[in-house]
């Protein structure tokens, strides 16, 4: 899919689907947002739609389907494995998107937690003791 700018009226919509859980954290994305629990990226917005990351069995359901498809943030037939592009009128269906990421978020919680990025050790180069 060619890149889309993500309208801002779906900005509240996706932040309003998502569990209400305090270990949910969003962050900035793809020109999107995505949301994270325990390190996983479980669902996001992008282009016209919204992302869910999903286990084989939900994932094959999502695919099938109308308007779904692998989600592909370059364009190039690049696709980003377990992750579903849910069709664009899933937006306008609060239920139904609150229930896709929902199955996204249980499966993420299944997931062992990731460790933090560790952070660059600084550097002594041009310090002198």
């Amino acid at each position: 899919m060619a890149w889309v700018k993500v309208p801002a009226a779906h900005y509240p919509l996706f932040r309003a689907a998502l569990p209400g859980d305090p270990r949910v954290s969003t962050m900035p994305l793809f020109g999107g947002l995505v949301a994270k629990v325990n390190g996983h990226i479980f669902a996001g917005i992008f282009g016209r739609s919204a992302v869910v990351s999903l286990p084989e069995a939900d994932r094959a359901e999502a695919l099938a389907l109308d308007g779904a498809g692998p989600f592909d943030p370059k364009g190039d037939g690049s696709i980003q494995s377990k992750k579903v592009m849910l069709p664009e009128d899933m937006m306008d269906d609060a239920p139904e998107l609150r229930a896709w990421i929902a199955r996204a978020y249980a499966a993420a919680l299944a997931l062992p937690r990731k460790a933090p990025p560790k952070k660059k050790a600084k550097s002594s180069r041009g310090s002198r003791a």
